[in-house]
């Protein structure tokens, strides 16, 4: 297949090291003389024939850039087969032969679809949540983590001028990983994953073993997916005597230049991407496995399941308190 045009696009929620990977794609295609077009707004972008031809140029100065330029959005028509064929045919008509989607699993299920109707697509993991199964390692986490951690520790000397204890919110509606690893590098007293689920009693018990022993302060991270932390920060006010205060950390996570670990991962699966598409293969995710950059046809990558670091999970109860 000779290759002469390809796509790249953004979907679903936005990740520190995006623009990597766009200016990533954008340049190793070009150095393929590749034509390049950058799909604006996800799907929806690509339904519309919402486009712009990129060059060098265009993606000069935007390494270091949160977020996405090509922007991003959800597209509920793209979950129908009409939307997907109405994209296929936007996508002959502008002769493209071939697309890059960065972004989340219903992401890459869009790309199979539009894989399975005849556009070759590769998809590249973008998604502070590490939750991915194929790969060991997903475009924003490291951000994302470094966000929620300096966050935590300024949060710390509040609660610790006051006696206080801190219940913090993090991203993560099904994956606990940034709560894990950021709740170890704050060294918070308990770690609540939806993984794991919330035990309230463990909880209660592992602040009132530390007051008895003279700590003051405590912090407790919780996954978005545990839900309701004004509820957990009453409860252990309730139950221990010590103030505690709710914080949700939100969208703050989802920002922020990108770390030099999702600046070179983000540009190596990129390159990786466009080296696929060169031979005219598609329906792939783009993955890394101990720290080699590999990939893995799309309905396989989405039948995998990731497994919990419960070895790192115990480590952090052991040594917190």
């Amino acid at each position: 297949m000779n290759v002469k045009t390809i796509g790249i696009l953004t979907s679903g929620g936005d990740a520190p090291g995006m623009n990597a990977a766009i200016r990533s794609v954008v340049r190793a295609a070009l150095k393929n003389d590749m034509r390049v077009l950058g799909v604006m707004r996800g799907y929806n972008g690509l339904i519309n024939g919402d486009m712009v031809e990129m060059n060098m140029r265009s993606v000069s100065d935007i390494i270091q850039r949160g977020g996405t330029i090509l922007y991003t959005a959800r597209c509920k028509e793209f979950k129908e087969m009409s939307g997907v064929l109405k994209a296929k045919e936007v996508c002959e008509q502008v002769g493209m032969d071939g697309l890059v989607v960065i972004g989340g699993d219903g992401s890459f299920r869009g790309a199979g679809d539009l894989s399975s109707v005849g556009i070759p697509c590769v998809g590249i993991p973008g998604t502070i949540d590490n939750d991915i199964a194929c790969t060991e390692y997903t475009i924003g986490y490291d951000t994302a983590m470094n966000t929620a951690m300096e966050m935590v520790d300024k949060i710390r000397d509040t609660a610790q001028s006051h006696d206080r204890c801190s219940v913090v919110e993090v991203m993560g509606r099904r994956a606990g990983y940034i709560a894990l690893n950021a709740g170890i590098a704050c060294g918070a007293t308990f770690i609540c994953v939806p993984e794991i689920g919330l035990d309230m009693d463990k909880m209660i018990e592992k602040i009132q073993a530390a007051h008895k022993l003279g700590k003051k302060h405590f912090i407790i991270m919780v996954a978005e997916g545990i839900g309701n932390v004004k509820g957990i920060a009453e409860e252990i006010e309730k139950c221990t005597g010590i103030e505690a205060r709710e914080t949700v950390l939100g969208h703050v996570q989802r920002g922020g230049n990108p770390t030099v670990t999702d600046r070179v991962v983000a540009s190596r699966m990129g390159f990786h991407a466009v080296e696929l598409l060169k031979q005219g293969i598609g329906n792939r995710v783009v993955a890394q496995q101990k720290g080699e950059i590999v990939d893995f046809d799309i309905q396989e990558a989405l039948a995998m399941k990731k497994q919990f670091p419960i070895e790192l999970y115990n480590i952090a109860n052991d040594i917190s308190f």
